[in-house]
């Protein structure tokens, strides 16, 4: 009985061993774009269908990823597209390499722009200037009015810098949705986030290696990404207020050698809704 209990459970666990790797060999390797619709009452029903794609965790992707992402996104009518930071590992040559990878980015059509803001690998100075330098606009404890009742607002990285919500949501009003960008989610959890509507992230790559992509082994061992084990590991999370946050698994497919495994690089495409 002992004996056939230990095979069915050695079975079983190569079994699910064999499906993660093939996973990790197949479908963590390829860009999904995942399609998300938000809906809230607050959102302006003029923009009802207003399209934002979201890039987080692009790491050093080849030239032809790039151009494939590109081309990917013109075919997506965007409003707009966010830039959720980490665009380096650590570039030795941090100027030359923003160029290259806004290069192609700057490329992607939009109605109202490209934003964003900076991650815990980058450098803030050399990528904000590169971001101005195609037409972006960076978010470091800033926001603005896109659209009448619709104000966009990014925070500086949580690890090397200063975030600071209040300050870059002190031009809205209480008549406005307010969307909030921050390359580490933790953010949500530590800043008051009630005059917020929504808060993308990412910084977490979907748990990188996971059991499934229902659990990250990591953030259950060390705390080090982030300090709240697995809520913020990937999609729809909740602040501390309650504030509705979406975290992305970020584009990256390799990040220092590490596959991914049931948490697949990906690029979000929210189309907002009135309620």
């Amino acid at each position: 009985m002992v004996v056939r209990i230990f095979k069915i459970m050695f079975t079983v666990g190569l079994v699910v061993g064999l499906i993660h790797i093939a996973h990790a060999l197949t479908l963590d390797r390829i860009i999904q774009y995942r399609e998300v619709t938000f809906r809230s009452g607050r959102w302006p029903a003029v923009l009802d269908g207003y399209r934002i794609g979201f890039i987080s965790d692009s790491h050093s992707l080849s030239d032809e990823t790039l151009q494939n992402i590109v081309n990917e996104l013109n075919t997506r009518q965007l409003d707009m597209l966010l830039l959720g930071g980490d665009f380096s590992t650590f570039a030795s040559n941090f100027q030359g390499y923003y160029r290259e990878t806004l290069g192609f980015l700057s490329q992607i059509q939009t109605t109202d722009g490209i934003f964003g803001v900076d991650g815990n690998h980058d450098s803030a100075p050399h990528l904000f200037a590169a971001m101005e330098n195609y037409g972006m606009t960076p978010l470091p404890n800033s926001g603005l009015h896109v659209r009448n009742g619709f104000y966009l607002a990014g925070v500086e990285d949580l690890w090397m810098r200063n975030p600071c919500i209040a300050t870059a949501i002190r031009g809205a009003t209480a008549d406005d949705f307010v969307l909030l960008v921050s390359h580490n989610p933790d953010v949500a959890m530590r800043q008051d986030t009630t005059a917020v509507d929504l808060i993308l992230a990412g910084h977490t790559h979907g748990g990188q290696i996971t059991f499934f992509g229902v659990w990250a082994p990591y953030f259950s061992i060390n705390r080090g990404i982030t300090a709240y084990g697995q809520r913020f590991a990937s999609g729809p999370a909740v602040s501390r207020d309650g504030t509705p946050v979406f975290v992305s698994n970020g584009a990256t497919v390799d990040f220092y050698g590490l596959p991914r495994v049931f948490a697949r690089p990906q690029i979000i495409i929210i189309t907002m809704r009135a309620e």
